[in-house]
């Protein structure tokens, strides 16, 4: 007979063996064998329907490598940018959060807090490629990646050669409005068109002053690329303090380390 006085723990272990794959030891990850069979179409994107909540991989809260994560009550109004990247042929066929068999040629995703299941649009900010896939897995847990993505799901994002770029992940969401807010990297940022420039938002401010010292830190800390934006479409205007233009997740992982070496962790990805 199982002490009770042990049932936390037990049911703590198993909610945490039933996150995703994505962080298992194993060989190289990558596409396709050679020789494998592989679809000769692209399967077309997910259809976004209304589906109960899974038993599996919701928290509330779960660990991973020492660091704890609050799955989110609510997917209404989410929309974040940030780095994708994406797993294939490593994790194909084994077990997801919701314990659904990983399809590296299905559109779907992993995520770190969303709810499972949750429909969303993934949009490449590079060439304004765009997809829905469905979250049903948990991950990246890698430092600055905001979502996993399927081979399949980022062969039409024309991430495969470069393995991550840079996103926008905007939930098609089912839910209610949530109680407390959900984080919203760009809710001011009007679309990104192709061909526009990316920058690293850094802050805003009412007042220049208050923009020129942020400016006057990035600049004495080596970050040579920061600028003052005055932007006067709203009142009162703003001052808003950016870095770029950013040609690559390279460039961008190397200001965000930057950035946390001068103690400054909020960020947002920004187009002109």
């Amino acid at each position: 007979m199982l002490n009770r006085d042990r049932l936390p723990l037990l049911a703590f272990l198993l909610a945490t063996s039933l996150i995703s794959a994505c962080v298992s030891p194993g060989p190289y990850d990558g596409p396709p064998r050679t020789g494998a069979s592989v679809p000769r179409n692209l399967p077309g994107d997910a259809i976004p329907r209304e589906e109960p909540r899974s038993r599996y991989g919701n928290g509330p809260y779960y660990k991973v490598r020492g660091e704890t994560y609050r799955v989110m009550d609510s997917s209404h109004d989410y929309q974040e940018r940030g780095v994708a990247s994406w797993y294939g042929r490593k994790f194909h066929g084994r077990m997801t959060s919701n314990q659904e068999r990983y399809d590296m040629y299905a559109m779907t995703a992993a995520h770190k807090t969303l709810p499972l299941p949750t429909f969303v649009r993934v949009r490449n900010l590079k060439n304004n490629r765009s997809t829905v896939v469905r979250v049903n897995d948990r991950g990246p847990f890698v430092d600055n990646r905001l979502i996993d993505l399927s081979y399949s799901a980022a062969l039409k994002l024309d991430m495969i050669k470069d393995g991550t770029g840079l996103v926008e992940v905007t939930a098609i969401s089912f839910d209610k409005p949530s109680p407390r807010p959900v984080t919203s990297t760009n809710a001011d940022v009007a679309d990104v068109e192709q061909g526009e420039d990316i920058f690293v938002q850094v802050g805003a401010f009412g007042e220049i002053n208050n923009a020129r010292r942020r400016f006057l830190l990035l600049r004495d800390g080596g970050i040579g690329s920061a600028f003052v934006h005055k932007d006067s479409s709203g009142s009162p205007t703003l001052y808003r303090v950016r870095i770029g233009p950013i040609a690559s997740v390279t460039q961008y992982d190397s200001i965000v380390e930057e950035l946390q070496r001068l103690g400054i962790t909020e960020t947002h990805l920004v187009t002109e």
